[in-house]
């Protein structure tokens, strides 16, 4: 690629160590194509970031307090993914875990050599689909170092077994109860779905059409092919040139609202907001 009219990798750190981002900020300088827009100290400050600034490309750690670097990610909707690096001191063996599904990371402290040969891939993935097919990796690589859940069988039945008012989410030996209406939105990431509720996320192994049909459509519409929205939740609607629309939600998450479900907009024009 032709270095003089490439345009600049808006670049995100994002560490709890504060001389882990001065060392990767002083190597990163040394790269022409890179501008450094930002620093954050934990992951609900890197979600603020990403969405308000909208970078090229994140140095992502994964350890930190609060929400995790996966975390962060698995909130994340696909339109929002900038191309993430991993900084980590995981031992080989989670190293080995990530290169086996093509993620980039870069291990404390930080090799020169290896961080080159991360900005060279880097500058490769610049396609929309390559963003998406990672977060679908990440969510699968989470699912398994944390488990994923299953919708429990509601026993006794309900009178209305198909509007529930919580789901009871099975993980191994728990059953986590999340009321219908804290949820904010779902969105699938490959074989799972992640269900975001009250700053939390659930990852399942189900489709789209099983929640599609076990969730009340009053309150939930599918919005995108990959995407079901609570519109209680819905504070704001933007129309792109292109058909599309945008769905600002209360917590500032902006959901993409596509061309193929526009006849939903009538939802969130015409539907008065729940109190």
């Amino acid at each position: 690629m032709d270095m003089i009219n490439q345009r600049k990798l808006r670049t995100l750190l994002v560490d709890d160590e504060a001389l882990s981002r001065r060392g990767l900020e002083l190597r990163l300088r040394m790269a022409a194509d890179v501008e450094i827009i930002g620093h954050c100290t934990n992951g609900r400050e890197a979600l603020n970031a990403i969405r308000d600034h909208k970078p090229d490309l994140v140095f992502l750690d994964i350890q930190m307090p609060g929400l995790s670097g996966f975390d962060v990610l698995a909130e994340l909707q696909p339109h929002e993914l900038p191309m993430v690096v991993f900084v980590t001191a995981y031992d080989r063996f989670a190293v080995q875990a990530f290169e086996a599904r093509a993620i980039d990371y870069v291990l404390k402290p930080v090799d020169d050599e290896r961080l080159a040969a991360t900005l060279n891939h880097v500058r490769e993935l610049t396609e929309q689909r390559a963003a998406v097919a990672e977060r679908n990796q990440l969510v699968h690589l989470l699912a398994e170092l944390r488990g994923s859940g299953e919708i429990e069988a509601d026993e006794p039945r309900n009178v209305q077994p198909q509007v529930p008012s919580w789901l009871p989410i099975r993980n191994g030996r728990e059953t986590v109860r999340v009321p219908v209406h804290s949820i904010e939105w779902v969105d699938a990431a490959g074989d799972y779905l992640c269900i975001h509720a009250d700053g939390h996320t659930h990852i399942l192994r189900a489709t789209m059409r099983e929640m599609e049909n076990l969730l009340d459509p009053r309150l939930f519409q599918r919005v995108h092919r990959s995407t079901i929205v609570n519109l209680t939740r819905v504070k704001s609607l933007r129309a792109h040139m292109n058909g599309e629309y945008f769905l600002r939600l209360e917590g500032g998450q902006e959901l993409k609202l596509s061309r193929t479900y526009r006849d939903k907009v009538e939802y969130f024009l015409k539907r008065p907001r729940a109190h």
